[in-house]
Formats: C-alpha cells, structure tokens, sequence
C-alpha cells in the first residue's frame, strides 16, 4: 500500500490551492453566519453502504462492488485505516452488517460522533434512491430526497431531513464531511442548500424554467379561450414562484453549517442514476465516475472535479452529477472559481 501523505502539506505546483482554515463569514437573509474548512488532517472515519437489493423485485448489480471499490480506493490512495471504516451490505451474514434502515442509522450516528475541527469523514451511500412530499417547506420543488434500506418494504425510507439532522447539524466548524450519493434523485440528497455548477458558480433556483412552463400553459389556455385556465395557469406560476423562493430561503436559514461538508450525487433530483457495466465489472455509474476522476488526477478543485466527473460519463450516460455544500465554497464567499481551492478528504 502506498505511503499516504496530505496533499495539503506536499502541494504540487501548479496545482490548486488549499482553502484556508481561518473563519469565513457570510450572510443569509436575515442572518449571519460563519465557517471554517478542515485541513482534513485529523481522524479519518468512513460509512460506506452498498445495497444491492438481492432476491428483491428492482434488483441492482453494482452497489456491493461500489463499496469494496470505494473502500480499497480509500485505504490505498487517501490513508483510511479499516478499523475506522464501517461497511454495510446486503451480502453479508452478520444482522449488524446488513443496511437496514436502523443499522443505517446507527451507523450515521458513530461516523459524526466526537468529531474534532480538522477530521476527515466519508460517507458513501450505493443503492435505490427516491422522492417524497416535502412536510417542512424546505424544497423548492416541493419534494424530499430519500434513500432505501434493504428493508424498506416494511421499515420505510430514509429521508434527507433526517440525514441532514444526523450527520450535518452536529458537526463543529472545520469538520470535514463528503458524502457520495450514487442513487436516483440524488442532487440534494443531504439536503445543502448551496449547489453549484461546473463552472465553480453558485446556481440559483431556476425560476425562469418555472416562469417558462407557467407562461405556456397560460398561452394555451388563451389559444382555447380558457380565460379561467389563463388565470388558474397565472395563479400557479405565481404559487410556484413564491413557494420556491420561499423554500430556498428557509433551507439556508436551517440547513446552513459552521462545518465543512461537501455532497457530491450521481444525478440531479428529477434524474435517475445507472446501474452499469464498466472493465467488464457492474458498478454504479457516479462510484466508478469519483474513483476514476481522483485516480487520473488526485489534485484538483471542486469545479475540476465536477467537470472531470462528468466527462467521465459523457456519451455513455444521460445523468448530470452535482456539487452541493453547507455553505458557500471560495474564501469568503467569492465565486469558487476565482479562488480555484483544491478538493481534499
């Protein structure tokens, strides 16, 4: 095994920079917040849970393959020792093992638990991924991101809310969480409210596809001489309008975090994520996507990692990998881009 080593302390030249580890503030609406990054290096712990569904009608393929690729990448590349890794799949005989949804959550609460400024924890999840109605306000589009167990036939799912309340809210400034999603409606799957585009720019609420569907319904209903639909159409275009702006606002007031968490997700929240064949191996398609991005190239920043991501699935896959984080990435706030930092765990 190769002799680990912090790229934040043997930085190739050339390459990006380090975030610095100070505190950076930064304004919500109607509050003020502040962050600290971690250094990533401190204690290292990894959750890793790959469910591929045996015996079970939507059976997947690569999810198991996932978590052992994922877990050799880890120990080998980034240093992780396994007596600080927990693994859960659903081809193992020991019941504590399993990914059902209460071994899934015990598991959430000992990877953050005790975590100090400067570690470094993994969260890696493969498996079925779904949507349900949005209950507190939060989600512009109206819905929650979920996560299935292996028993979620008769435990239920895990929703986003209460991963986020599990594995964000306690953590301390200058705690390092990166979370992968290789699942179906993925894209805020840990519910962080500052998503950003392969451009390393922060992307807003796309209002103006909301105003473009709006508008077309109303022009239909005027083409019928609907005037009831033409007001109706109105009416929900401003509803929707204001609901998700509504929705925005309220995520970064109650799902912004003084620590350091990163999600990186197979697929947009409408899109759904393969299950695929890649080196004659079934793999999740984002897994072998991550994997193969840092292999190539261990430095790099947020928005090169994004785009080496997706260049990765480009041609071959219709899914749309995304980049969210507790609070705005770049030293104060400034456009991610600008400052270029270099993508560390």
């Amino acid at each position: 095994m190769p002799t680990y080593q912090n790229t934040y302390q043997n930085h190739v030249p050339g390459a990006p920079h380090p975030p610095s580890t100070s505190q950076h503030s930064f304004g919500v609406p109607g509050l003020n917040y502040s962050f600290a990054y971690s250094n990533c290096s401190g204690k290292r712990k990894a959750l890793l849970i790959g469910i591929n569904y045996i015996g079970q009608r939507g059976q997947l393929r690569g999810c198991i393959n996932d978590v052992k690729n994922m877990s050799r990448f880890l120990q080998e590349r980034f240093g992780y020792n396994p007596s600080d890794m927990v693994t859960l799949m659903d081809d193992q005989q020991h019941p504590k093992s399993q990914p059902t949804k209460q071994n899934i959550l015990t598991a959430m609460h000992w990877l953050v638990k005790d975590a100090q400024p400067n570690d470094s924890l993994f969260f890696h999840y493969s498996g079925h991924g779904g949507q349900t109605k949005d209950l507190d306000g939060d989600e512009g589009d109206g819905y929650d991101e979920t996560i299935y167990p292996v028993d979620f036939r008769h435990a239920g799912h895990i929703v986003d809310d209460e991963m986020h309340r599990i594995m964000v809210a306690p953590l301390k400034p200058g705690v390092r969480l990166t979370a992968i999603f290789d699942s179906c409606h993925s894209g805020s799957a840990l519910d962080l409210p500052y998503l950003y585009s392969t451009s390393g720019k922060q992307k807003e609420p796309n209002l103006a596809k909301e105003a473009g569907q709006g508008l077309f319904s109303a022009l239909q209903s005027y083409s019928r001489g609907d005037i009831g639909g033409v007001a109706s159409s109105a009416f929900g275009l401003a509803k929707r309008l204001t609901t998700g702006r509504n929705a925005e606002e309220r995520a970064m007031r109650t799902k912004t975090s003084p620590a350091d968490v990163i999600q990186w997700s197979g697929s947009k929240d409408s899109q759904t994520s393969a299950d695929a064949t890649e080196n004659g191996e079934a793999t999740g398609a984002m897994s072998y996507a991550f994997i193969r991005a840092l292999t190539k190239n261990p430095q790099q920043s947020y928005a090169q990692l994004l785009n080496s991501i997706r260049d990765e699935l480009a041609g071959k896959y219709s899914q749309k990998p995304q980049l969210s984080c507790s609070h705005p990435l770049g030293n104060d706030g400034q456009p991610l881009d600008e400052s270029e930092m270099e993508f560390q765990f």
